[in-house]
Formats: C-alpha cells, structure tokens, sequence
C-alpha cells in the first residue's frame, strides 16, 4: 500500500513539474527572444526533459510495482492511449530542443544573435501542439482510474 502511494505521489509530482516547465516555455519564448531568454529556455527546457524522463521512469515502476497490477495496465486501451499521447508530447518537444541548443550556439558565436520572429513562431506552435496533446493526458487518466479501457 505504501509503495503505491508513494509511487503515485512522485509520478503526479513529476507530471507538474513537466507541465509547469511547459508553461514556463511558452511564457519565456515570445517574439523577441534575447541572450538571456534563450539562456533561460535552454535550462528550462532541460528541466522539462529530466521531469520528462522522471514521468516515465516512475511511470514504469507504478506499471510494475503498484496496486492494480500489470496485468489491469496491459489491457487497459486507455493506457495505451495514455501512452500515445505522452509519446506525441515527447516527439513534439524534439524540434524546440533542437532549436534551443542550435540558438544557444549562435549565441556563443555571436553576441548579438537573435533568432528570427518566423523561427520563435514556428516552435510556440510546437509548444502549444505539446500542450493540447498534453492536456488530454489526464482526461485519460481520470477516466482509467474510474476502470475505463477495459474489455469485458
């Protein structure tokens, strides 16, 4: 009982700290983004990353270690959506990293770097793509908890 509560507790720790780390881009990466935002975004977004990577590794040890079971996990449809979706977020996070780390380099190279306005608007959209997707996360969390996904 113990484990799974405590397992439960750091997986929802780790999912907030990933959705304020979320947040946290999209309200840094406005139109004009200067030496110290990009700084910033870089440190954020490695924060993301980690957090990211808390989610699924407590996530595999609830799968494994907590009350329901592997078994309920498995074939629970839910999950798996669940799963896709977090997989969608993940994928879409790739290109703002990228472009984090190539800005950052500009950066060193040129003190006076600035990204392009086009560029910072094309990965708020990517931002907000992780964020829709991300939001229907916990819809399919509340809904498995209440045994939705599976088959009879």
């Amino acid at each position: 009982m113990f484990a799974d509560w405590a397992l439960a507790s750091l997986h929802h720790l780790a999912i907030f700290t990933l959705a304020a780390t979320l947040a946290a881009e999209l309200a840094l990466l406005t139109i004009d983004v200067d030496a110290k935002a990009i700084g910033r975004l870089a440190r954020i977004d490695m924060a993301y990353g980690l957090s990211a990577t808390a989610v699924v590794i407590v996530g595999i040890a609830r799968v494994i270690w907590g009350a329901k079971g592997y078994e309920y996990y498995m074939a629970n449809h839910i999950f798996w959506t669940k799963m896709v979706l977090f997989a969608i977020v993940g994928l879409l996070s790739i290109a703002p990293t990228l472009r984090y780390l190539g800005w950052r380099k500009a950066l060193r190279a040129d003190a006076a770097f600035r990204p392009a306005t086009a560029e910072v608007a094309r990965m708020r959209i990517y931002l907000w793509a992780e964020a829709a997707f991300f939001l229907a996360i916990p819809v399919a969390a509340a809904a498995m908890a209440r045994g939705y996904g599976m088959a009879n």
